[in-house]
C-alpha cells in the first residue's frame, strides 16, 4: 500500500468536492463523477449514497484503479473497500466536513452508502 504524501493528503482532504474517473476493463478511463470527500486519519475516503449498486461505485470494481482530481492535485489511485472497522471514522469525517449540508449529509451515513466506502490509495 502507498501513502499519500502530506501535501496531497492535506489538499485533496480539504477540497469540497472530487471528481473521480475509474477505469474500464480496456484501460480507458469513464467520464468523471463529481463526489464528496473526506479525510479521515491518513487515509482519503467517497461513498456512494446508492450504495453498491451505484453506477460509479460498479464502474470502480471492474478495475479497482483510476484516478481522481481534486484541491488541485490530479492522481491516479486504487479503490480499496473500507471495512466496517473504518465507518465511525468515515462517518465522523463526513459529519463535519459537510454537517452544514443536514439533509443532505444524512444519506451518506446510511448503511448501505456504508457498505459503498472507498478507500483511496495513490499508485
Amino acid at each position: 500500500m502507498t501513502a499519500w504524501n502530506d501535501s496531497d493528503l492535506r489538499k485533496i482532504g480539504a477540497a469540497e468536492e472530487l471528481d473521480l474517473e475509474s477505469e474500464r476493463t480496456d484501460g480507458t478511463l469513464r467520464a468523471p463523477v463529481t463526489m464528496w470527500v473526506v479525510r479521515a486519519g491518513d487515509h482519503l475516503y467517497v461513498r456512494s449514497v446508492k450504495g453498491v449498486g451505484g453506477p460509479w461505485y460498479r464502474g470502480t470494481r471492474s478495475r479497482n484503479q483510476g484516478r481522481v482530481a481534486a484541491g488541485g492535485v490530479r492522481a491516479d489511485v486504487v479503490f480499496h473497500e473500507a471495512g466496517p472497522g473504518e465507518y465511525a471514522a468515515v462517518d465522523a469525517a463526513y459529519r463535519e466536513k459537510y454537517g452544514r449540508y443536514t439533509s443532505i449529509v444524512e444519506h451518506v451515513l446510511t448503511d448501505r452508502a456504508r457498505a459503498a466506502t472507498l478507500r483511496l490509495e495513490p499508485r
